[in-house]
């Protein structure tokens, strides 16, 4: 599902990574690990194009990734940093939306689903740029889950989680792998990544 061919980032003289390989498989987990600052986030940035590589290719589903191409949006699901969202309406209006867009079989009843796995039920009437820092941190992971995708990138999922929020987390992914979902993240939380993770990317 996707392939990473050495790739290289740097800014300026300062090199992040480089000469990285590594793919991640349908149905597998590759965990994005190291220190604050080493990169991680540059790289999930990397690979769904909303940072260009210096050298080296990513490949997606067999063929060079392109952010503009609608069979890679259609594929992609990704929460980075801080989650995008429509901020003139509602936290459900959100989630219909993004569901109805990607043809989400069933999109009212994924919507709702979403909302009660997340916690997002007793906010789900308010508009987003109103949400804490935590609730729009969850309703970044909704956005991801509420429509169909094949491959799945994650900066830190567990930030801002509770304890029973990170056992969820840790099972949704599990699920999202037997489902065969190609699933990428970059975590500090090794408890997470030693359940979820096939292998490990160090930065």
């Amino acid at each position: 599902m996707l392939e990473v061919r050495d790739v290289r980032k740097s800014y300026g003289d300062d090199p992040v990574f480089s000469a990285l390989t590594f793919t991640a498989g349908a149905g597998e987990a590759v965990a994005v690990v190291g220190s604050n600052g080493s990169g991680k986030s540059t790289l999930l940035k990397c690979l769904v194009g909303a940072e260009p590589q210096d050298s080296g290719e990513v490949l997606v589903d067999g063929v060079p990734r392109d952010e503009a191409s609608a069979s890679f949006r259609a594929l992609t699901a990704s929460l980075l940093d801080d989650a995008d969202y429509f901020p003139d309406v509602s936290v459900v209006e959100h989630l219909r939306l993004l569901a109805w867009l990607h043809g989400t079989p069933e999109p009212e009843r994924a919507v709702l689903d979403v909302l009660g796995e997340l916690g997002l039920d007793v906010v789900r009437d308010k508009l987003p740029p109103t949400l804490s820092s935590g609730q729009r941190h969850r309703l970044g992971l909704a956005s991801c889950f509420v429509r169909p995708h094949g491959l799945l990138v994650l900066d830190e999922p567990e930030q801002r989680l509770d304890v029973q929020g990170r056992t969820w987390l840790r099972e949704r992914l599990e699920a999202e792998k037997a489902a065969g979902v190609a699933v990428v993240f970059a975590s500090h939380d090794q408890e997470l990544v030693e359940a979820v993770a096939d292998r490990s990317v160090t930065l």
